[in-house]
């Protein structure tokens, strides 16, 4: 079963490949028994008003960054990032490890770029690897600390 990104049945017979199923990370993940759980997907597109260049652009995203970091302080935000696509209107996306669509609804409506108008959402239930819960505690382990005293790396 690739799509779930286990391996057996990939070439070989179930029965030769170890087990290296980990019940109790897969309870703290929320797996289920193909080691997937739900997500909802929430895909920023540009939204009618862009702000103007200036302090009241920059607040409004330093908010939004904020704002990304508190839910996934939470453990409700599993992903986030900005699409890089010139041109198009597709801004961003979010992964919440939430129960119900509704959830999200709620926690993306105080975002700044939203409030805003700068960006609308769109809600998508997810049926993923449940592996991904653990991006924000492996991301955590690959961005540096901050330099003291200078500008911020690139």
């Amino acid at each position: 079963m690739l799509c779930g990104l286990g391996l057996a049945g990939a070439g070989r017979a179930a029965d030769s490949v170890p087990s290296t199923y980990d019940a109790a990370l897969a309870g703290r993940l929320g797996a289920d028994a193909r080691g997937m759980r739900s997500y909802v997907l929430v895909i920023l597109r540009t939204g009618p008003t862009r702000v103007p260049d200036g302090k009241a652009r920059d607040a409004m995203f330093a908010g939004h960054f904020a704002n990304i970091q508190r839910l996934a302080d939470a453990g409700q935000l599993v992903l986030a990032g900005p699409f890089d696509d010139a041109g198009g209107d597709w801004r961003g996306l979010f992964v919440f490890a939430v129960d119900s669509i509704d959830q999200p609804r709620a926690l993306v409506a105080s975002d700044p770029v939203i409030r805003q108008g700068e960006m609308v959402a769109e809600y998508h239930r997810w049926y993923g690897s449940a592996a991904a819960m653990m991006l924000p505690e492996i991301h955590r382990t690959l961005t540096p600390p901050a330099p003291t005293g200078g500008a911020e790396p690139r």
